[in-house]
């Protein structure tokens, strides 16, 4: 089973997705800061990262360099509401394999997370 960690400060959307997510046969965790998220890949690597950009403290560029540093090889998506060029653009050089807007339509984020855990 793949494993996904949701990373975002929005508790109500980490509930909702790991309900949707579970269903489809996932292992979903989620974490409500960017410390916490660095913190559980270094214990428990996910293959992928659902993560938003905005977040109190630790924003998802911050995790996205720490994941870098630290040598963190799960696959990432950008999952935010702030969408602009600039920031997807700044996420895909960060190592994010794609980036989507919410709110988000659930069979397209589906389909993005299966055809990303496929990439080599």
């Amino acid at each position: 089973m793949e494993s996904i960690l949701i990373v975002d400060d929005d508790i109500n959307l980490c509930t909702i997705l790991q309900e949707e997510l579970s269903t489809v046969g996932y292992a979903v965790d989620f974490v409500t800061d960017g410390y916490k998220a660095v913190e559980s890949l270094l214990q428990k690597q996910a293959e992928l990262v659902l993560l938003d950009l905005k977040m109190p403290k630790k924003d998802g560029f911050a995790v996205l360099k720490d994941m870098q540093e630290q040598n963190i090889k799960s696959k990432v998506i950008v999952l935010t509401a702030y969408a602009d060029v600039k920031s997807a653009i700044d996420s895909t050089k960060m190592g994010a394999s794609d980036f989507i807007s919410k709110p988000y339509d659930f069979d397209e984020l589906l389909i993005t997370i299966r055809r990303v855990l496929q990439e080599e």
